[in-house]
C-alpha cells in the first residue's frame, strides 16, 4: 500500500447559509467547532440539506489519491449504524481499502455540518461521535508497516485514547505525513503539534494561518525562516497567493489558478494534499507535486462538496 490514512470518519452534511446565520449561532467563519449531539441537531433543525456524503479530512485526501490510481487505505472509527454503513460503502465505491471492523457501539457515527456562505467559505460544526474514540487497539502494526507513508490529521489528535492511536501509528511507520487541519486545532494543541512537527513527522501540510500560529510568527517571512530551520518538508497553502514547499533550504512555489467560478472551498486543502502526495509517491519533483496539488484543489472548489 502506498499511503494509509488515519483520520476522523465523519459523514458530511452540506447546507447553504447566510453570514447572519453564523452570527446568530456564534460561529466563526472558516473554522471548525466541536459540538455535542444536541447542539448539532439544534443548528441543523432550521436548515435545508443540500447533500450528505462520506467525509473527513484525511479520508477526502485518500479518496483523491485513489482516483489518481494509487493503492491506498483508510482507518477511521464508525458505528455499525446507518451512517456508518453508508460511510464504509462510500469508501469502497472509491476503491479505498477500508481497514476498520465496525461493530455496534453506544455512540453513533460522527457527522460534520458544513455551512457554506455566499462567498463560498465553509464553516464546520462537528459532532465527532464514535470517530473521536479511536484508540491504539484500532491500529494494526502490520498494516502500518506495509504502507510507504501514513497520513494523519490534526483533527484526530487529542489527549487520551486518540493520542495512543497516533503514537502507535507513528512508532510503526516508514514515513509520516500530517495535516495541521485547522487554526483552532493548532491553537488548542500547539505544544504537542510543535513536538510532532520537530521530532516525529516527515511531511507537514498547513495553510498560512495555521503555520503563523504554530510558529508564533508575526509575518510569513518569519514563519519561513522557522520552517527552514526545522529541516522537514513543510507545504503551505496560501489561497490566492498559491502554495509553497519548504525542505531545508530548498524552496519551491506554485501560483494559484485564477479566474475561477468558486462554488465551495470545502476540501481544498484535502485535495491539495492528495495531489502533492501523489507526486511524491510517483517520483515527481517537488515543483510537479505542487502543481498536481493545485490542479486537484482547483477542481474541488468549483463544485459543492469535498470529493471530485
Amino acid at each position: 500500500m502506498k499511503i494509509l490514512g488515519i483520520g476522523n470518519a465523519i459523514v458530511d452534511v452540506l447546507c447553504k447559509v447566510s453570514d447572519d446565520f453564523l452570527i446568530q449561532n456564534s460561529l466563526t467563519k472558516s473554522t471548525m467547532k466541536l459540538v455535542d449531539g444536541a447542539e448539532f441537531k439544534k443548528i441543523l433543525s432550521s436548515l435545508k440539506i443540500e447533500e450528505t456524503i462520506s467525509g473527513g479530512s484525511v479520508a477526502n485526501s485518500i479518496v483523491g489519491l485513489s482516483q489518481l490510481g494509487n493503492k491506498v487505505g483508510f482507518i477511521g472509527k464508525v458505528n455499525n449504524d446507518e451512517l456508518g454503513r453508508k460511510y464504509e460503502e462510500g469508501l469502497k465505491k472509491e476503491n479505498v481499502d477500508y481497514l476498520f471492523e465496525k461493530k455496534s457501539e453506544p455512540i453513533p457515527t460522527g457527522s460534520c455540518l458544513i455551512l457554506i456562505t455566499p462567498d463560498s467559505e465553509r464553516t464546520m460544526c462537528t459532532f465527532l461521535g464514535i470517530a473521536g474514540k479511536i484508540n491504539d487497539n484500532d491500529i494494526d502494526e502490520k498494516q502500518i508497516k506495509n504502507a510507504d507513508i501514513i497520513f494523519l490529521e490534526g483533527y484526530l489528535w487529542d489527549k487520551g485514547e486518540p493520542k495512543k492511536a497516533f503514537d502507535k501509528a507513528i512508532k510503526n511507520s516508514n514515513k509520516v505525513a500530517m495535516s495541521l487541519s485547522d487554526l483552532f486545532c493548532v491553537e488548542r494543541h500547539k505544544p504537542f503539534f510543535l513536538d510532532l512537527v520537530k521530532n516525529k513527522l516527515d511531511i507537514i501540510f498547513a495553510n498560512e494561518q495555521e503555520i503563523l500560529s504554530l510558529t508564533d510568527s508575526n509575518s510569513f517571512d518569519d514563519a519561513m525562516i522557522y520552517c527552514k530551520q526545522i529541516k522537514k518538508n513543510i507545504i503551505i497553502t496560501r489561497g490566492e497567493k498559491g502554495a509553497i514547499s519548504i525542505k531545508g533550504d530548498e524552496i519551491e512555489e506554485c501560483k494559484a489558478i485564477t479566474n475561477l467560478i468558486i462554488k465551495d472551498l470545502t476540501g481544498a486543502g484535502d485535495l491539495f494534499a492528495a495531489g502533492y502526495l501523489h507526486g511524491l509517491i510517483n517520483n515527481m519533483s517537488i515543483k510537479e507535486s505542487l502543481l498536481k496539488g493545485t490542479e486537484l484543489s482547483t477542481k474541488i472548489i468549483q463544485k459543492i462538496g469535498a470529493r471530485i
